[in-house]
Protein backbone atom coordinates (compact mmCIF):
# COMPACT_ATOMS: atom_id res chain seq x y z
CA UNK A 1 0.00 0.00 0.00
CA UNK A 2 1.52 3.61 -0.74
CA UNK A 3 2.15 5.54 1.92
CA UNK A 4 0.14 8.88 1.91
CA UNK A 5 1.27 12.17 3.41
CA UNK A 6 -1.13 14.71 5.16
CA UNK A 7 -1.35 18.29 5.19
CA UNK A 8 0.66 18.85 8.42
CA UNK A 9 3.54 16.91 7.34
CA UNK A 10 3.78 17.35 3.43
CA UNK A 11 2.65 21.20 3.15
CA UNK A 12 2.62 22.43 -0.40
CA UNK A 13 1.84 25.86 -1.01
CA UNK A 14 -0.98 27.10 -3.57
CA UNK A 15 1.14 27.56 -6.49
CA UNK A 16 1.80 23.94 -6.04
CA UNK A 17 5.03 24.36 -4.81
CA UNK A 18 7.01 22.56 -1.77
CA UNK A 19 6.51 24.64 1.71
CA UNK A 20 10.14 26.39 1.85
CA UNK A 21 11.75 26.58 -1.35
CA UNK A 22 8.97 27.24 -3.66
CA UNK A 23 9.72 24.87 -6.05
CA UNK A 24 7.38 22.96 -7.96
CA UNK A 25 8.75 18.95 -9.03
CA UNK A 26 9.11 20.12 -12.59
CA UNK A 27 11.50 22.26 -11.91
CA UNK A 28 14.20 20.59 -9.99
CA UNK A 29 16.67 18.69 -11.91
CA UNK A 30 18.41 15.11 -10.89
CA UNK A 31 22.02 17.17 -10.89
CA UNK A 32 21.79 19.42 -7.77
CA UNK A 33 24.46 21.87 -6.49
CA UNK A 34 24.10 23.59 -2.88
CA UNK A 35 26.05 26.10 -1.91
CA UNK A 36 25.37 28.00 1.39
CA UNK A 37 24.91 31.72 0.40
CA UNK A 38 22.93 32.76 -1.70
CA UNK A 39 24.20 35.24 -4.09
CA UNK A 40 26.52 32.34 -4.97
CA UNK A 41 23.67 30.89 -6.89
CA UNK A 42 24.13 33.38 -9.52
CA UNK A 43 27.99 32.88 -9.85
CA UNK A 44 27.30 29.17 -10.42
CA UNK A 45 24.40 29.69 -12.58
CA UNK A 46 26.45 32.51 -14.77
CA UNK A 47 28.57 29.52 -15.93
CA UNK A 48 25.08 27.45 -17.53
CA UNK A 49 24.22 27.75 -21.29
CA UNK A 50 20.55 28.09 -20.50
CA UNK A 51 18.36 29.06 -17.70
CA UNK A 52 14.75 27.61 -17.30
CA UNK A 53 13.60 28.91 -14.01
CA UNK A 54 14.66 31.01 -11.00
CA UNK A 55 12.64 31.18 -7.60
CA UNK A 56 13.97 32.90 -4.68
CA UNK A 57 12.21 32.59 -0.61
CA UNK A 58 13.95 33.74 2.11
CA UNK A 59 17.80 32.26 2.21
CA UNK A 60 16.44 29.51 -0.57
CA UNK A 61 17.19 30.80 -4.08
CA UNK A 62 16.91 28.49 -6.78
CA UNK A 63 17.97 28.61 -10.50
CA UNK A 64 17.64 25.40 -12.65
CA UNK A 65 19.16 25.38 -16.09
CA UNK A 66 21.52 23.78 -18.67
CA UNK A 67 25.81 23.03 -18.52
CA UNK A 68 27.09 21.41 -21.27
CA UNK A 69 23.82 19.77 -22.20
CA UNK A 70 23.83 19.07 -18.40
CA UNK A 71 20.43 19.78 -17.05
CA UNK A 72 21.22 21.32 -13.23
CA UNK A 73 19.67 22.96 -10.43
CA UNK A 74 21.54 25.22 -8.17
CA UNK A 75 20.07 25.76 -4.69
CA UNK A 76 21.23 27.81 -1.71
CA UNK A 77 20.61 26.45 1.93
CA UNK A 78 21.59 28.60 3.85
CA UNK A 79 24.04 28.64 6.95
CA UNK A 80 23.73 25.04 9.04
CA UNK A 81 22.72 21.39 9.52
CA UNK A 82 18.62 22.49 10.17
CA UNK A 83 18.86 24.59 6.93
CA UNK A 84 20.15 21.19 5.01
CA UNK A 85 17.52 19.53 6.69
CA UNK A 86 14.97 21.27 5.33
CA UNK A 87 16.39 21.18 1.66
CA UNK A 88 17.39 17.65 1.84
CA UNK A 89 13.50 16.45 2.80
CA UNK A 90 11.81 18.85 0.76
CA UNK A 91 14.19 18.12 -2.54
CA UNK A 92 13.12 14.22 -2.21
CA UNK A 93 9.78 15.23 -1.73
CA UNK A 94 9.85 17.14 -4.89
CA UNK A 95 11.27 13.80 -7.07
CA UNK A 96 9.65 10.72 -4.54
CA UNK A 97 6.12 12.53 -3.66
CA UNK A 98 3.13 12.53 -6.10
CA UNK A 99 2.10 16.58 -5.13
CA UNK A 100 -1.48 15.39 -6.74
CA UNK A 101 -2.22 12.14 -4.58
CA UNK A 102 0.44 13.06 -1.69
CA UNK A 103 1.41 9.28 -1.85
CA UNK A 104 4.70 8.19 -2.62
CA UNK A 105 5.81 7.45 -6.38
CA UNK A 106 6.37 3.58 -6.88
CA UNK A 107 10.05 4.20 -9.10
CA UNK A 108 12.23 5.95 -6.78
CA UNK A 109 13.71 8.80 -8.02
CA UNK A 110 17.72 9.30 -7.35
CA UNK A 111 19.58 12.57 -6.97
CA UNK A 112 23.27 13.81 -6.71
CA UNK A 113 23.68 16.54 -4.37
CA UNK A 114 26.89 18.05 -4.43
CA UNK A 115 27.45 20.88 -1.76
CA UNK A 116 30.52 23.15 -2.87
CA UNK A 117 31.23 25.23 0.63
CA UNK A 118 34.00 27.21 2.12
CA UNK A 119 35.74 26.05 5.13
CA UNK A 120 38.34 25.95 8.26
CA UNK A 121 41.41 24.02 7.35
CA UNK A 122 42.81 22.18 10.63
CA UNK A 123 46.12 20.90 9.28
CA UNK A 124 49.29 21.85 8.11
CA UNK A 125 48.50 20.20 4.69
CA UNK A 126 45.24 22.10 4.00
CA UNK A 127 46.63 25.48 3.77
CA UNK A 128 44.45 28.67 2.19
CA UNK A 129 42.94 27.69 -1.12
CA UNK A 130 43.03 24.17 -0.59
CA UNK A 131 39.83 21.94 -1.75
CA UNK A 132 38.73 19.15 0.83
CA UNK A 133 36.25 16.51 -0.63
CA UNK A 134 34.83 14.80 2.65
CA UNK A 135 34.89 11.44 2.66
CA UNK A 136 33.22 11.26 6.27
CA UNK A 137 31.44 13.85 8.30
CA UNK A 138 31.28 14.28 11.67
CA UNK A 139 28.08 15.52 12.63
CA UNK A 140 28.29 18.09 15.95
CA UNK A 141 25.20 18.87 15.33
CA UNK A 142 22.75 16.00 16.58
CA UNK A 143 20.03 16.02 13.86
CA UNK A 144 20.86 12.61 11.96
CA UNK A 145 19.90 11.23 15.76
CA UNK A 146 16.03 12.44 15.18
CA UNK A 147 15.91 9.81 12.37
CA UNK A 148 15.11 6.24 12.06
CA UNK A 149 17.85 4.00 10.40
CA UNK A 150 20.48 6.65 11.56
CA UNK A 151 22.66 3.44 12.70
CA UNK A 152 22.50 1.48 9.19
CA UNK A 153 24.68 4.81 7.43
CA UNK A 154 27.11 5.83 9.97
CA UNK A 155 29.94 4.36 10.94
CA UNK A 156 29.60 3.60 14.57
CA UNK A 157 33.12 2.18 14.96
CA UNK A 158 34.54 5.47 14.39
CA UNK A 159 31.91 8.08 16.30
CA UNK A 160 33.05 5.27 19.25
CA UNK A 161 36.83 6.17 18.75
CA UNK A 162 36.23 9.53 18.20
CA UNK A 163 34.03 9.80 21.81
CA UNK A 164 36.85 8.12 23.17
CA UNK A 165 39.59 10.33 22.00
CA UNK A 166 37.82 13.83 22.60
CA UNK A 167 36.44 12.31 26.21
CA UNK A 168 33.50 13.00 24.89
CA UNK A 169 30.76 15.45 27.26
CA UNK A 170 27.19 14.10 26.92
CA UNK A 171 26.56 17.19 27.10
CA UNK A 172 26.46 17.86 24.18
CA UNK A 173 24.78 14.93 22.32
CA UNK A 174 26.18 12.34 20.36
CA UNK A 175 27.78 12.97 17.50
CA UNK A 176 27.70 10.54 14.39
CA UNK A 177 29.72 10.09 11.68
CA UNK A 178 27.67 10.04 7.63
CA UNK A 179 29.74 9.05 4.36
CA UNK A 180 29.55 10.52 1.07
CA UNK A 181 29.01 8.65 -1.77
CA UNK A 182 32.22 6.91 -3.18
CA UNK A 183 31.71 6.76 -6.41
CA UNK A 184 30.52 10.85 -6.24
CA UNK A 185 33.41 11.07 -4.35
CA UNK A 186 35.86 9.46 -6.88
CA UNK A 187 34.00 11.20 -9.22
CA UNK A 188 34.12 15.08 -8.32
CA UNK A 189 37.46 14.67 -6.11
CA UNK A 190 39.85 12.79 -8.60
CA UNK A 191 43.41 13.58 -7.87
CA UNK A 192 42.87 17.38 -7.51
CA UNK A 193 41.26 17.41 -3.99
CA UNK A 194 42.08 16.92 -0.22
CA UNK A 195 40.04 13.59 0.67
CA UNK A 196 39.21 13.25 4.32
CA UNK A 197 37.77 13.81 7.43
CA UNK A 198 34.85 16.53 8.11
CA UNK A 199 33.49 18.12 11.29
CA UNK A 200 29.89 20.03 11.25
CA UNK A 201 29.35 21.88 13.43
CA UNK A 202 26.33 23.68 14.91
CA UNK A 203 27.96 27.10 15.21
CA UNK A 204 30.68 29.06 13.62
CA UNK A 205 31.89 30.28 17.11
CA UNK A 206 32.32 27.86 20.47
CA UNK A 207 31.61 24.66 18.50
CA UNK A 208 34.38 25.74 16.26
CA UNK A 209 36.36 26.16 19.26
CA UNK A 210 36.72 30.45 18.68
CA UNK A 211 36.42 32.58 21.83
CA UNK A 212 35.52 35.84 21.88
CA UNK A 213 34.06 37.05 25.12
CA UNK A 214 32.20 33.39 26.17
CA UNK A 215 34.72 30.88 27.54
CA UNK A 216 34.74 28.07 26.04
CA UNK A 217 33.84 24.49 27.81
CA UNK A 218 36.91 22.98 26.43
CA UNK A 219 39.36 24.95 25.69
CA UNK A 220 41.37 22.03 23.92
CA UNK A 221 38.90 20.61 21.62
CA UNK A 222 40.85 21.86 18.75
CA UNK A 223 44.30 20.68 19.54
CA UNK A 224 42.23 16.93 20.34
CA UNK A 225 40.65 17.72 16.86
CA UNK A 226 43.65 18.29 15.31
CA UNK A 227 45.34 14.78 16.21
CA UNK A 228 42.35 12.24 16.01
CA UNK A 229 42.76 9.96 12.93
CA UNK A 230 41.05 7.03 11.83
CA UNK A 231 41.67 4.41 8.88
CA UNK A 232 44.92 6.40 8.56
CA UNK A 233 43.40 9.68 7.64
CA UNK A 234 42.72 12.60 9.51
CA UNK A 235 39.78 15.58 10.34
CA UNK A 236 40.75 17.81 7.61
CA UNK A 237 38.65 20.78 8.22
CA UNK A 238 35.45 22.37 10.13
CA UNK A 239 32.21 23.21 8.05
CA UNK A 240 28.62 23.56 9.07
CA UNK A 241 26.52 21.33 6.67
CA UNK A 242 28.06 17.92 5.14
CA UNK A 243 27.06 15.23 7.59
CA UNK A 244 23.29 16.19 7.58
CA UNK A 245 23.72 16.49 3.53
CA UNK A 246 25.90 12.68 3.45
CA UNK A 247 23.29 11.56 6.56
CA UNK A 248 19.93 12.43 5.08
CA UNK A 249 21.08 11.32 1.10
CA UNK A 250 22.43 8.05 2.82
CA UNK A 251 18.76 7.72 4.48
CA UNK A 252 16.61 9.01 1.17
CA UNK A 253 18.57 6.92 -1.28
CA UNK A 254 20.47 9.63 -2.87
CA UNK A 255 24.29 10.20 -3.83
CA UNK A 256 25.84 13.37 -2.25
CA UNK A 257 28.96 14.53 -0.85
CA UNK A 258 30.95 18.08 -0.18
CA UNK A 259 33.43 19.82 -1.28
CA UNK A 260 34.72 22.73 0.08
CA UNK A 261 37.52 25.25 -0.08
CA UNK A 262 39.64 26.52 3.02
CA UNK A 263 39.53 29.98 3.25
CA UNK A 264 40.95 29.74 7.14
CA UNK A 265 43.55 27.66 9.09
CA UNK A 266 43.35 27.54 12.19
CA UNK A 267 46.14 25.53 12.49
CA UNK A 268 48.69 28.65 10.74
CA UNK A 269 45.62 31.09 11.98
CA UNK A 270 45.34 32.71 8.77
CA UNK A 271 42.08 34.12 7.07
CA UNK A 272 41.70 35.04 3.31
CA UNK A 273 38.64 37.18 3.31
CA UNK A 274 39.19 37.90 -0.52
CA UNK A 275 37.64 33.85 -1.47
CA UNK A 276 34.99 35.22 -3.40
CA UNK A 277 37.11 35.06 -6.44
CA UNK A 278 38.96 32.12 -5.77
CA UNK A 279 36.08 29.54 -5.53
CA UNK A 280 35.11 30.07 -8.67
CA UNK A 281 38.14 27.25 -9.78
CA UNK A 282 36.19 25.10 -7.27
CA UNK A 283 32.69 25.65 -8.85
CA UNK A 284 33.83 25.01 -12.42
CA UNK A 285 35.11 21.73 -11.59
CA UNK A 286 32.16 20.80 -10.04
CA UNK A 287 30.09 21.55 -13.09
CA UNK A 288 32.23 19.59 -15.26
CA UNK A 289 32.68 16.52 -13.17
CA UNK A 290 28.83 16.32 -11.89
Amino acid sequence: MKRKFPESELIINNDGSCFHLHLRPEQLADKVILVGDPGRVNTVANHFDTKECEVSSREFHTITGTYKGKRITVQSTGIGCDNIDIVVNELDSLANIDYQTREEREEHRTLTLVRIGTCGGLQPFTPTGTFVASVKSIGFDGLLNFYGGRNNVCDLKMEEAFKQHMNWNPLLGAPYVAQADEELIDRIAQDDMVRGYTIACGGFYGPQGRQLRIPLADPTQNEKVEAFEYDGRKICNFEMESSALAGLSSLLGHKAMTCCMVIANRYAQKMNTEYKNSIDTLIEKVLDRI
